[in-house]
């Protein structure tokens, strides 16, 4: 018998999975997650990207498969990404009413799956033939102001077409300002945004890039995204997006940032959203076609170390499968 005193003993709250589940302090929940979808102009499109297995393009015609897939996994919310059929220099079809992919996309997923919840990724790089986010001028650098315009014109695009929420991510200075009165001019108060508020320039985006053919034609976004470096420097951007009527603030990329996620949630009170992202998944997927690591159980892991950090909300490509196992 140990001479020491034994009287605390923490194994009595892990001997068994009863305890273990009633005193358990996290929880991830399948309402917790929203999960991305990639729609593409075009028809017969079910193109699965090489980096991300599992993960595909969706024409329209397509897309009810993949809609029903997410429906009877439980998981209630998607976020919109698109590949449109034509690239110019400003990205016109991000902001194209009628034809746009993503406004088509909105209009089709009312009617076919109403009872999802429908967010949609407001930027420019999947659009420009430039692969930046904006408006670019003769030498390469990336117009703040002109691109504001543009993103009121692909908000409000968005919501005509049946939108529940935008979400902004290009990390342009003043977007949330510009399309909360752009919306708000349009009659969408009700309309929220969901920031990109903490986004930074990242080598976890690759595989996203490969989807969506959105890869920098020169150059890079350091100019506009963040320094992996800095972190008190997500605090002022993320106050600035509260001042300018942000509802939701997010931070991507999410694993590598724990900090940052903790950070934000200490200092706001806004739900925070944590994006899992492209570079995250594919990591996952590749270790486990080796048979490394056991797939669902290391995923759902990160996604619990997302909300013990403080996230509401998680934007995972895990979002599909790993619903059924959650409550």
């Amino acid at each position: 018998m140990s001479s020491f005193d034994l009287t605390r003993r923490p194994r009595r709250l892990r001997a068994t999975s009863h305890i273990r589940d009633l005193v358990r302090e996290t929880h991830l929940r399948r309402d917790d997650l929203i999960m991305p979808i990639f729609v593409s102009h075009g028809s017969n499109i079910r193109r699965e990207i090489s980096s991300m297995p599992g993960i595909f393009q969706h024409s329209l015609d397509e897309l009810d498969r993949e809609l029903d897939a997410i429906s009877q996994a439980g998981v209630p919310r998607v976020i919109l990404f698109g590949i449109p059929e034509h690239k110019d220099a400003v990205g016109s079809d991000a902001f194209d009413t009628e034809g746009g992919i993503i406004q088509r996309a909105v209009r089709h997923i009312k009617k076919s799956h109403p009872h999802l919840y429908v967010i949609t990724d407001v930027c420019f790089c999947e659009y420009t033939d430039h692969g930046h986010c904006g408006v670019l001028a003769d030498d390469g650098r990336l117009l703040n102001d002109p691109t504001l315009s543009n993103l009121q014109r692909q908000a409000i695009s968005h919501a005509r077409a049946g939108a529940d929420m935008v979400a902004p991510s290009g990390m342009i200075d003043g977007m949330i300002g510009a399309m909360r009165q752009a919306l708000d001019e349009d009659g969408f108060h009700d309309l929220p945004i969901m920031s990109y508020a903490v986004k930074y320039a990242s080598a976890f985006y690759g595989p996203f890039r490969d989807a969506v053919d959105s890869a920098p034609q020169s150059g890079d976004r350091r100019a506009y995204q963040m320094d992996p470096a800095n972190a008190r420097e997500a605090l002022v951007e993320a106050a600035l997006d509260v001042e300018q009527g942000a509802d939701i603030l997010m931070v991507k990329p999410a694993l590598a940032y724990l900090d940052i996620v903790a950070s934000i949630r200490a200092n706001f009170d806004l739900p925070v959203a944590a994006y899992n992202v492209s570079g995250e998944y594919s990591m996952v997927k590749a270790a486990a076609a080796n048979g490394w690591v056991d797939e669902r159980a290391l995923a759902t892991e990160k996604l619990l170390a997302m909300k013990r950090a403080g996230a509401d909300i998680i934007i995972t490509y895990f979002a599909r499968d790993l619903a059924g196992d959650l409550s």
